[in-house]
């Protein structure tokens, strides 16, 4: 796997740390296991597999895992330019609740802060998005008249909804952030936006797959969505369709 370049790599792992939870997940849920459990060694293992192979695959490189918060393969996350930021399974509450599909696995590489390499596996789904073979804008259906802002189920941040009543636009409720973010990339939603409450491994994946897809993102200000700081707390972004982009930060600024 040595040989393997970066985005090959980061779709390699993200699909097979993808098999692995759902084999976890049909053993649990034959078993009648609690959710509790299924979050725990979902998580667990995951984390333990992508760690284990970037250890081995890239070992001078940093890793920044949700699991593993501020461990590292390379000692120091600040004297290399390049980190693998990951998510072993994004959407714990969706991945232990079968048959759910909106949950996700995030494999990224920023390189001088920037996610130059990403991949979002939706293993319930049965493919892997990426930066290997990205999607193209050119493939996405028509805009609707009424866009589609795809949101949390339980908690839609007050900005996704000023976003949607500018636009006319529709809700669209989804699991984990990696979902909803693959839902623009897809086409089945236009727009997500997000305040409050994500880290770099929540949207670091997501947001260079989108970007190689051609799709507009930055933080709800406007900024450019930059990774790999010590402090790895990134609470808010923008992905959405170019066609839009303009009435979208045009409504978030108020």
């Amino acid at each position: 796997m040595n040989s393997v370049n970066d985005h090959q790599l980061a779709t390699d792992l993200a699909t097979r740390a993808g098999a692995l939870l759902l084999e976890i997940r049909a053993r649990l849920t034959a078993d009648g296991a609690p959710s509790a459990l299924m979050k725990s060694e979902g998580d667990r293992r995951s984390h333990d597999f992508l760690m284990e192979a970037l250890a081995t695959t890239r070992p001078h490189d940093a890793v920044l895992s949700e699991e593993g918060t501020a461990y590292a393969c390379h000692p120091d996350r600040a004297v290399t330019a390049r980190t693998w930021i990951i998510d072993p399974v994004d959407g714990t509450r969706e991945y232990a609740e079968p048959p759910r599909t909106d949950w996700a696995v995030h494999v990224a590489l920023a390189t001088n802060g920037f996610p130059v390499v990403g991949a979002v596996a939706l293993p319930a789904l049965g493919f892997t998005l990426n930066t290997a073979e990205p999607s193209s804008t050119d493939d996405l259906p028509p805009l609707p008249v009424r866009p589609r802002i795809v949101v949390s189920r339980s908690r839609p941040p007050v900005e996704a909804l000023t976003v949607c009543d500018a636009l006319g636009g529709e809700l669209v409720e989804m699991g984990s952030a990696g979902a909803k973010a693959m839902a623009v990339v897809r086409g089945k939603a236009d727009c997500y936006v997000h305040s409050g409450g994500q880290y770099e491994w929540d949207n670091c994946a997501p947001v260079a797959v989108a970007q190689a897809a051609g799709l507009y993102t930055s933080r709800i200000n406007g900024l450019p969505l930059t990774y790999g700081h010590a402090d790895p707390y990134l609470p808010d972004l923008v992905i959405c369709r170019t066609e839009l982009a303009e009435a979208v930060m045009a409504a978030l600024a108020g």
